[in-house]
């Protein structure tokens, strides 16, 4: 099967699991189908009500039919406008229901994939998947669906008409029909072409201006604004191109079937005055057919118009099922940790965040006793913080295994392993919302005020936080804009104090703090790091002099371990260089 098949094999289950998700709204939907029947059958009553309005009111001058007619038809349109209501209401009320579930199973699948997922697609697709795709979502389970039925319906209805005034000029459109198929069938195909490179693009364009948004001071300083117009400009550009191929499939599928479809109506308007047809045929027969003709051209011109929407829809929610068909990560929901007693232990680990690329770790192997302080330390790349990340199971190893008090760490429950865990990592996270938000973060959220203030005292960012307008309370922006770097940090060390949780894993948790601020911090640290299973990622050795073991690492491999002692009594050890690079420098006078 080549790629074109497949594309259309699958077009259609994804469809059918798209509907899937009308099932909670079953009444509403049984109640919008039939206000699109009674809205065609209102639509095609009128049309036959031509036929007698003719015949009888303005040729033979039936006094019944002249009092009656008027009234009828008033009927059938407030009857039809209350279909409409129905219909338009009910079908809004559906998408936008559909619409925020879809999103909100996005956005909680994305709080449950594994960490690998995250470096496989840009961040701007995975926020576009949510607001730009679910859009689009938006128009196939609403417009796609109301205007397919409807119309679908109205032509049904025109044809009936039809029908009872003359089934041979009827078989006149009928032939039409076949060519008319073959036109939607070439248009749905280069649609959903057209629709996957459109669903890419607006990617595309949230990535490049979620880049720009992040990163507005390198760009300022570095004098990137031509670059970054340029590039938006080629995006931008693209989405552009294939918007404006839609219009043109759009207009040029709508010129075709108004073609094939007026050729139909000039073939009725011939044989109608052909022997055999014309005896039969009254003025308000033929207008009757006409009128029926013309009603049927625009439910075509919208059937081809709405490929556009279907196919992408269609391929909007393919980008949808694939994160919702995404495993996630794997817990095994058995054993689950209550207090580590043993410790943590790396078995020959060997780590690699995407296939084909150099490993982070190489057949690692260390412990991190309980209650101890375990540092580790390397040059920038060496895989300090890959070991960071895989105690909390943020990424699974390639091969070897990772150890809690003698068990695989995949035995433990997700859960209850991230819940023994506090975390400051070196990028600092900041939330938007209030100083008091960020520190009692998720499971804290409840946590007392006077617990929150003593948290911030022992991470030394009581002061500045004291000084703010609002206190506890100030707000302190998107990603933390309105603190200075070192505040955001003491913030995310605070939140890590008030966690309080018996393993502590600190990623260069003070390398933006100035000298103070970090002797502060690390007094601060030393208490909360008594019978902790703590976990320190360093760069300055400085920082990890007291640790009970340190690790080196260099290229992902474990080159020697020991105390800080043990180390530098090795000259010619890996630890001793580090070290003697770093204190041994020539400072300036």
């Amino acid at each position: 099967m080549d790629a074109h098949a497949a594309r259309e094999a699958s077009a259609w289950p994804t469809y059918r699991r798209l509907l899937g998700y009308l099932r909670p709204y079953r009444p509403v939907a049984v109640a919008v189908v039939i206000g699109m029947a009674v809205d065609a059958a209102a639509l095609g009553a009128f049309a036959g009500l031509v036929r007698p309005l003719i015949d009888k009111v303005f040729i033979t001058r039936d006094a019944e039919a002249i009092f009656w007619l008027p009234l009828i038809i008033i009927a059938i349109f407030l009857l039809r406008a209350v279909a409409t209501f129905i219909t338009s209401y009910g079908m809004a009320y559906i998408g936008r229901g559909v619409v925020q579930t879809m999103r909100e199973q996005v956005f909680g699948r994305y709080l449950d994939l594994p960490g690998g997922f995250f470096g496989r697609e840009a961040s701007g697709h995975q926020v576009a998947r949510i607001t730009y795709t679910a859009d689009q979502l938006a128009q196939a389970t609403t417009e796609a669906v109301r205007v397919s039925i409807i119309d679908s319906l109205t032509i049904l209805a025109m044809i009936g008409v039809m029908l009872w005034n003359s089934w041979r000029l009827t078989l006149v459109l009928l032939v039409m029909v076949p060519t008319i198929a073959v036109v939607v069938y070439l248009v749905s195909r280069r649609y959903r072409a057209i629709s996957r490179g459109l669903q890419n693009s607006m990617g595309d364009i949230t990535g490049v201006v979620d880049e720009i948004v992040s990163a507005w001071r390198e760009v300022r300083i570095y004098a990137g604004q031509k670059y970054e117009a340029a590039r938006f400009h080629a995006v931008a550009d693209h989405n552009r191109a294939l918007n404006v191929k839609i219009s043109a499939t759009n207009a040029i599928s709508t010129a075709l079937v108004q073609f094939f479809a007026a050729s139909a109506l000039a073939g009725i308007v011939f044989f109608a005055t052909r022997p055999g047809i014309a005896e039969h045929m009254t003025a308000g027969r033929f207008m009757s057919m006409i009128m029926a003709m013309a009603a049927i051209l625009p439910p075509l011109k919208r059937m081809t118009n709405v490929q556009s929407m279907l196919q992408r829809g269609i391929t909007a929610a393919q980008d949808v099922f694939v994160v919702l068909d995404e495993p996630r990560e794997p817990d095994a929901h058995a054993r689950p940790l209550q207090e580590l007693r043993q410790g943590i232990e790396f078995r020959e680990v060997t780590m690699r965040y995407a296939p084909g690329t150099p490993p982070a770790l190489r057949a690692a192997s260390f412990r991190c006793a309980a209650g101890k302080v375990t540092a580790v330390v390397g040059r920038s790349g060496s895989g300090k913080t890959t070991v960071a990340h895989l105690i909390p199971r943020f990424y699974e190893p390639e091969s070897g295994s990772i150890l809690v008090d003698g068990h695989a760490l995949g035995e433990y429950q997700l859960a209850s392993l991230r819940g023994q865990i506090s975390w400051v990592g070196q990028d600092v996270v900041i939330f938007n919302g209030s100083v008091a938000e960020n520190i009692a973060y998720g499971e804290m959220a409840g946590a007392r005020e006077a617990d929150i203030i003593a948290a911030a005292r022992a991470a030394n960012a009581w002061d500045f936080i004291a000084q703010m307008p609002r206190g506890l309370h100030s707000p302190i922006g998107q990603r933390g804009f309105m603190v200075s770097g070192g505040q955001r940090q003491r913030i995310a060390i605070a939140r890590a104090i008030l966690k309080n949780a018996p393993i502590l894993i600190l990623d260069e948790a003070t390398s933006a703090l100035d000298t103070e601020s970090e002797r502060l911090i690390h007094e601060a640290l030393q208490r909360l790091m008594q019978d902790r299973t703590t976990l320190v990622i360093a760069h300055r050795l400085s920082t990890v002099e007291h640790a009970h073991r340190i690790i080196v690492l260099d290229q992902g491999c474990v080159l020697e371990q020991g105390s800080h002692d043990e180390l530098l009594a090795r000259p010619d050890g890996a630890y001793a260089h580090l070290h003697r690079m770093q204190f041994s420098a020539p400072r300036g006078d």
